[in-house]
Order: structure tokens, then sequence, then C-alpha cells
């Protein structure tokens, strides 16, 4: 039977959605300390991973309380929300956008952002917005997110029963995707910068980590440093970090990283999760997990702000969606100041914050009383 809700995803999905705002403004100082800085993986990965995690664990509980019928029309209920939210996401970040570009007089906002086919093809930009292939700069998780949940109401039930059998089918279709050139079509002839073919199988991995959590397992005994996988997951992270650092500087990274390894590293594909990226997520995750294997944390003041954002993931995620391009339009007016960067970077996720706070509280609202009985 799977277990209730685990704060420490909800911490982890909040800690994402700062990750990836913070990300989407450009030349914001507080990027720096994001994943993508210290590590071939980034916050998308965590943001995919914890996904398939949390479905898996909400609807696999109804499959087994309700059936499989009725999971699998939660879970295309759902899926349709995220679409008509993905469809008014993307007119309202339009509007701002266009916005912003009016008054940034040094910089086309419209084309950086990916908008220039909406000008230039505004009928068939409709359509292929209804189509999911339109999609802007920052639009590119929610679709993904989409196809991939439209798919558990599929896989599901084997995943329930079958784990390890759907995890080596969808690690046999990440590896042939490539090389079949399997992705979804996008515009101007193009792929989904997200190829939902090869980041299933992370969606999927979160699924079967949800699912082999609530199973028993044996206690370790050893202490961390004796334990051969963990060390072997700590040193590539470390490597990971180190390799990433040295992007600043080319000399150094020229200097230091032999041309065989450059050969195996190079390129790190992000549309298709490069298996570096993959596995270093992996090790990333697994190496978080040892360390913080509690939930004592979780309850401290700050990490509860946290949860609160993971907890209600889509609706936070769709506000930084639309903060980042007006924390960069006054960044820009501002003449782009560390101070200013700085300061939208933390009122964005203080607005962030506010939200998941306002949900929280208006969800208590809406629980009906409970009765004590004496």
């Amino acid at each position: 039977m799977l277990n209730g809700r685990d704060p420490r995803i909800d911490f982890f999905r909040g800690l994402a959605l700062i990750f990836i705002f913070w990300d989407h403004v450009p030349h914001n100082p507080l990027g720096q300390i994001t994943l993508r800085n210290l590590g071939f993986s980034d916050a998308a990965e965590v943001f995919v991973f914890l996904a398939g995690y949390a479905s898996v664990l909400a609807y696999g509980k109804v499959l087994q309380r309700e059936g499989y019928w009725m999971a699998g029309l939660k879970i295309l209920r759902r899926t349709w929300v995220l679409y008509v939210v993905h469809i008014f996401l993307l007119a309202v970040m339009m509007g701002i956008v266009f916005f912003a570009n009016s008054h940034v007089e040094t910089r086309d906002l419209v084309e950086e952002m990916g908008m220039t086919h909406f000008i230039t093809h505004p009928q068939q930009a409709l359509t292929d917005e209804l189509l999911l292939r339109f999609k802007p700069n920052l639009m590119d998780p929610l679709p993904l997110y989409i196809v991939l949940l439209g798919g558990l109401s599929l896989v599901l039930p084997f995943l329930l029963r079958q784990t390890w059998a759907v995890v080596a089918v969808s690690l046999a279709v990440y590896l042939m995707a490539p090389w079949m050139g399997w992705n979804l079509r996008a515009i101007a002839d193009g792929v989904w910068y997200f190829n939902p073919v090869t980041w299933q199988l992370l969606f999927v991995l979160g699924g079967a980590a949800a699912i082999q959590a609530s199973r028993p397992r044996p206690a370790e005994t050893r202490g961390l440093l004796r334990q051969p996988l963990f060390m072997t997951a700590a040193l590539y992270v470390l490597a990971a970090a180190v390799i990433t650092l040295s992007w600043r500087w080319p000399e150094v990274h020229d200097a230091w990283i032999p041309s065989a390894l450059g050969d195996l590293l190079y390129p790190i594909s992000k549309t298709d999760l490069s298996p570096v990226r993959l596995v270093h997520f992996l090790a990333l995750a697994y190496v978080t997990a040892k360390l913080l294997p509690g939930r004592a944390w979780t309850q401290h003041w700050l990490a509860r702000q946290t949860c609160r954002m993971g907890r209600f993931s889509l609706e936070v995620f769709c506000l930084g969606v639309l903060l980042a391009p007006l924390a960069d339009m006054v960044n820009a007016l501002a003449g782009d100041t560390f101070t200013v960067q700085v300061f939208t970077a933390l009122v964005g996720v203080g607005l962030m914050a506010l939200l998941g706070a306002w949900l929280a509280f208006n969800k208590r609202l809406h629980q009906p009383p409970r009765i004590v009985q004496a």
C-alpha cells in the first residue's frame, strides 16, 4: 500500500520552483547558486522526477481504493486541467511580454522569449498553441508534464504490478529515441525542447521510487562512508560540480579535462536528457536522500514555506512563469544593477511563497469541520 504525503517531496518541489524562477530571469545573480551551475542536471530534472513520484503516489492510492477506471478518469481530468491552464497561461504571458517589450528599448523581449511566430503567423500560432507546438521560452515544462501525465493513465496499473518491467521498457525507449530521432513536432519544423520520448524515463523512475519507498527495506547498519554506492554517487556529484564550475574559465577547463573525457561528456543534451545528466540527477537524488533521511528538518519555518509552494506546485509554477518577464523588465529599466536584480529575485520568491500560504489557508477554510465525539 502506498504511503501518505511526504513533506520532503513538497520541499524539493518548492525548491525546484524557486530555482526555475531564478534561472528564467536573465543575468540574475541568485541564478548562480542553482543546480545548473553546480552539476550536469538542473531543476527541470527535479521537477519531472518529483512529478512522477507525486503522481504515482496520489493516483496509485486512487487505483488501489477505487479501481483502474476511476484512477484513469481522474488522471485524464487533471491532464485536461493542465492543458487549459497552459492555454490561458500562454495568453497572459504573451500580454506581459508585449507590455514589457514596449517599455524596454534596449532589447527585443518578444524575440528573446520566442514569440515572433505569433506576430508573423498569428492564425497558425493559435492552432500551434492548441496542439502544443507553439511553446515560447519558459513554457516548455508544462506541455511536457501534460503529455507525461496523460500517458500515466495507461501505464499506472502496469507500473504498480510490474514496476521493474515498466522501467526496463522505459529505459529501452529512452536509449532508442535519440538514435531513431523520436520526438514531437514543434513550430518551424522543429522539435520539442524537452523530448517527452526521453524525459518519460525520469517520470517513470520517479513513480518507481514512490512505489519502492512504500515497501519495507532492511535498515542500513554501515555508515555512509562505508557504503560503496553512496560513495560512488557522491564522487560523481563532486566531479560534476568541479567540471561545471570549470566552464566559467575555458582555459582551466581545457587544461584539466582530458580530450578523451570531453569526447565522452559532450555534447550534454538537455533535449534528449543526456545520460550524464540523467546519472547526475539520480546520483544527486540518492546522496540527498541518504543525507536527509528524516522529516524533522521540514518543520523549520523556511522549510515549511517551501513545502507549501511545492504542495501547490502548478499554481506557484504559473506565477513564477509570469513573474520572470516582469522581473526582467524591472531589471532592464533599472540598468541591470546588482541590487535591483537581487531585489526582484527575492520579491518574486516572496510572492510565490505568499501564493502558497494563501492557497493553504483557503484550502483549510473549505475543509469540513471535524466533529469531536465526547
